[in-house]
């Protein structure tokens, strides 16, 4: 990651957690990853090989500039997914120099990932409204590769809104998975080749 990247993405994250501080609506926030639960993000990108990647949750693109960072290095491209379009995603990827990987697309998660074909994603990254992911179900775990990894966020900090997927995903027996305790909490979970 070069000082551009890093210094774009240091300023983003104050920005974001001085935003949020001072809103009264969970809506309106950037919810924005915590550096080191996106650090780990953007070295499993890079570990699992990763070049087709789908996040869903944009907000201002934060997340998306770190795991596009990781793509340049692997070849791949991703897909930032979001129901709200902020258009300061799209302003934050081309001040990172990472626009031309990364394709915002305005659309319900659920949605988009029953439309993906299955095994065609190798990282798929849930930073969303959690309590959506079982009425995703089965699509996170059908549309990974063998060998591919979903990274679900804030499992630790919200343990009640994310039980009843990791309920699901403990009982599919193409996958092992295990929490992680980063930022507020990843979950890692890959599916077995």
């Amino acid at each position: 990651m070069d000082d551009i990247v890093e210094k774009l993405l240091a300023d983003l994250h104050r920005e974001g957690t001085a935003f949020d501080a001072a809103q009264t609506e969970r809506a309106l926030t950037r919810r924005n990853l915590e550096p080191d639960g996106a650090g780990l993000l953007w070295s499993l990108a890079g570990i699992v090989g990763a070049r087709r990647v789908v996040e869903i949750g944009t907000s201002n693109g934060y997340s998306a500039i770190w795991l596009a960072d990781a793509l340049r290095g692997t070849g791949g491209r991703l897909v930032s997914v979001d129901v709200v379009a902020d258009p300061g995603a799209a302003e934050n990827l081309v001040r990172a120099g990472l626009r031309d990987l990364v394709e915002l697309r305005h659309s319900d998660g659920g949605a988009y990932l029953t439309a993906l074909a299955d095994a065609s994603v190798d990282l798929l990254f849930l930073d969303a409204e959690r309590v959506e992911y079982p009425r995703w179900w089965p699509h996170p775990v059908r549309v990974l590769r063998p060998g591919g990894l979903l990274v679900i966020d804030n499992v630790l900090s919200h343990p009640g809104e994310v039980a009843e997927f990791l309920e699901l995903l403990a009982g599919e027996t193409s996958v092992t998975g295990r929490t992680v305790p980063v930022g507020k909490g990843l979950h890692l979970a890959w599916r077995s080749h």
